[in-house]
């Protein structure tokens, strides 16, 4: 069985104003002290930002609680310091960022200028184990109409800067500004995708192999496929339904290339419409279908993700989870609708803010 491990984002935040607070290195530094051995958490873009990383894990409900887990002990880190950390993928408050300086953040600062300023936003990568680069590159062919679903199911940012977007995530266009990020032709071969990515290097538009920020790639580090199109969701059970439709994703299509079934055609114009259509709508409205890139209406779209995975879903036992996770979160609704609501009646994005604590921990 296919194992699985997410990195989220998370925002420090004071617990009682809302703020952002740049507090990221104290945090980490208490987090090194209290257990020297911890592997768990990093430091990320800006100091109002912190990130873990689970361990990879074959059992859906054991990744659940690591990440439940890690959540409450980067609360516990930041409670030293008077703050509080809140799952939400783009602040909803005025923000300054401040830079974390490093020689590749300041690289960063420099080259792209106030583009990186924008980028005080928290995602969610999930990371799934492939057998060889032959079989992740042939995943990563066949995800590409499926992942716009993921970004609408993650949605978890309506707000920026003191006012509603009209998007659901709104992470995801302000990612779409760095050069290198977005869906991707097909790529057919390693060979090919590695090429493409020493091409993309030698521009000098980009640092490295690692800033070929790819809405999927292959991780530069283990033996995984990386999904990146998450917002960071508000609710941990979002997080996990996230990653069990993307290990899903990743057998089936594993298993379509075994069989010979080639990938689908779609264009990346026609991927990037879908993924704005999934940013703009989250599961609220129409998302466009990922066979037909014609509207459906979004639950008639997370229909046909189960039953497009539903033979590894079973295979993983991960079918009732699922099925249940997509029936919660259409009930339920995603982070943004959750976001909204909260704002319908609390009335002060400040409020929303501090109850979205709450709902980091629960």
């Amino acid at each position: 069985m296919r194992t699985v491990g997410v990195e989220e984002e998370l925002l420090l935040v004071d617990p009682d104003s809302g703020d952002p607070r740049a507090l990221a290195a104290a945090v980490l530094a208490h987090a090194a002290h209290d257990d020297p051995g911890q592997d768990v958490f990093d430091q990320e873009l800006f100091g109002q930002m912190l990130e873990f990383a689970t361990h990879p894990q074959s059992d859906m409900a054991a990744l659940g609680e690591e990440i439940v887990r890690c959540r409450k002990e980067a609360a516990r880190h930041a409670g030293q310091f008077g703050c509080a950390v809140a799952a939400l993928a783009a602040c909803p408050l005025p923000v300054d960022p401040a830079l974390t300086v490093t020689r590749r953040y300041t690289w960063l600062a420099e080259r792209y200028g106030v583009g990186t300023r924008d980028q005080l936003v928290c995602g969610c990568h999930v990371h799934v184990a492939v057998e060889s680069d032959d079989e992740g590159v042939a995943v990563l062919d066949r995800l590409r109409p499926w992942l716009p679903t993921l970004v609408a199911i993650s949605a978890n940012s309506p707000f920026w800067q003191g006012s509603d977007t009209g998007y659901a995530s709104y992470r995801t266009r302000v990612w779409e500004r760095w050069p290198s990020a977005g869906p991707t032709e097909l790529f057919r071969s390693p060979e090919r995708y590695h090429r493409r990515v020493r091409d993309m290097v030698a521009t000098g538009v980009i640092l490295d192999e690692a800033m070929a920020y790819f809405d999927a790639r292959l991780s530069t580090h283990c033996p995984t496929v990386e999904i990146r199109v998450a917002d960071v969701c508000l609710c941990a059970q979002t997080a996990v339904l996230v990653a069990t439709l993307t290990r899903a994703l990743v057998e089936t299509a594993a298993r379509d290339w075994r069989a010979g079934r080639p990938p689908p055609e779609h264009s990346v114009s026609v991927l990037r419409l879908s993924a704005w259509q999934a940013a703009r709508s989250g599961v609220d409205q129409d998302l466009l279908d990922p066979v037909t890139m014609r509207p459906r209406p979004a639950a008639d779209v997370l229909r046909s993700l189960l039953e497009h995975t539903g033979d590894a879903l079973t295979s993983c036992g991960d079918a009732e989870r699922a099925e249940q996770g997509v029936a919660e979160l259409l009930r339920r609704g995603n982070g943004a609708r959750q976001q909204r609501r909260l704002l319908e009646r609390a009335g002060s994005l400040r409020e929303v803010v501090t109850e979205c604590v709450r709902h980091t921990q629960g």
